[in-house]
C-alpha cells in the first residue's frame, strides 16, 4: 500500500505491529492470570494494528508457552516471535511456525534488549539456526541489529531476508542534534540493507513523540514494532485508544 505526496512521489505505508510483552509482565508481577496478553493482542487487531510481536525470554519473565500457542491460534494479522538462540525456545518457534521469527541478543540481567546482534561473533550460532527457521516453514527471518553497514551485510550472509534496525540509540537521545545524527545513522543502516536485497524493519523505544523525525528521515522501512509506549498510555487511555493514536502517528 503506498500513499502519494505531492502527487509525485509514491511512499509506502509503515505497518504496526504492538508488542504485546509488557501486558504479561504486569501479569506476572502479581502471579495472576490477567490482564492476558492474548486478550491485549485481539484488542490491538481490532484497532488496526498489522499485528502482533512477542519475545519469548529464557526465564519466561513476560510471555509464556501458554501465550505463544494462543497467539498462534488467535492472531489474524502478522505475527513475530522474537527469540534468543536458545535450544529450547528455538524448537518452540520452529513448532510454532509464526509468520516472522526475528533472533535478538539476550541475557538475563538485562531489563529490556540492551542493543544489537553482534552477527559476526555470533555466526556459528546463526548457522546452526536461521536453516532450522526456515526448513519450519517460517517466511521471514530477520536478525535485529545496530544501524552498522558491516553487521547488515553480515545478516545477509547469515541467511537472513530481513533486519530489524534496533532505535534504541535514536529513543535515547537527549537533545535534537543528537536524535537527528541517530536518524541519520537509521537512515545509512537502511540503505545499507536495502541494498543488500534485506526487507527492513524497526524497533526499540519508538513512540508517538520521537516516531515523526524517525518516518521522515530513514528509507525502506516497511515495519515497525512498537510496544512499551502504547503499553504505557493503555493504563491510561486503554488500550483501543493507544494504539489508534500510535497508528495515527505511523501512518500519518
Amino acid at each position: 500500500m503506498f500513499v502519494i505526496l505531492h502527487a509525485y512521489r509514491l511512499v509506502p505505508v509503515i505497518r504496526l505491529l504492538i508488542n504485546v510483552d509488557h501486558v504479561g509482565t504486569l501479569r506476572n508481577a502479581r502471579k495472576e492470570t490477567f490482564p492476558d496478553p492474548v486478550h491485549a493482542a485481539a484488542i490491538c487487531e481490532h484497532a488496526g494494528a498489522d499485528g502482533i510481536v512477542f519475545h519469548l525470554r529464557e526465564d519466561r519473565r513476560h510471555i509464556t508457552e501458554r501465550d505463544v500457542r494462543l497467539f498462534r491460534e488467535t492472531v489474524k494479522g502478522k505475527l513475530d516471535f522474537e527469540l534468543s538462540t536458545d535450544p529450547e525456545v528455538v524448537d518452540i518457534c520452529c513448532d510454532v511456525a509464526p509468520d516472522l521469527a526475528t533472533l535478538v541478543p539476550e541475557r538475563r540481567e538485562e531489563v529490556t534488549t540492551e542493543g544489537g546482534l553482534d552477527v559476526m561473533a555470533n555466526r556459528k550460532h546463526l548457522d546452526r539456526v536461521v536453516p532450522r527457521l526456515y526448513d519450519a516453514g517460517i517466511e521471514q527471518v530477520a536478525l535485529f541489529v545496530d544501524p552498522v553497514p558491516e553487521q547488515i551485510r553480515a545478516a545477509a550472509d547469515a541467511g537472513a531476508n530481513t533486519v530489524e534496525l534496533h532505535t534504541g540509540d535514536y529513543a535515547n537521545a537527549t537533545t535534537d542534534a543528537d536524535l537527528r545524527t541517530e536518524a541519520e545513522r537509521l537512515a545509512e543502516g537502511a540503505r545499507a540493507a536495502h541494498d543488500a536485497g534485506l526487507r527492513v524493519h524497526a524497533g526499540h523505544g519508538l513512540d508517538y513523540n520521537n516516531f515523526a523525525l524517525f518516518r521522515d528521515t530513514v528509507p525502506h522501512v516497511a515495519e515497525v514494532s512498537i510496544g512499551f509506549a502504547v503499553i504505557s498510555r493503555a493504563v491510561l487511555t486503554g488500550m483501543d485508544q493507544a494504539v489508534r493514536d500510535m497508528l495515527a502517528v505511523v501512518k500519518a
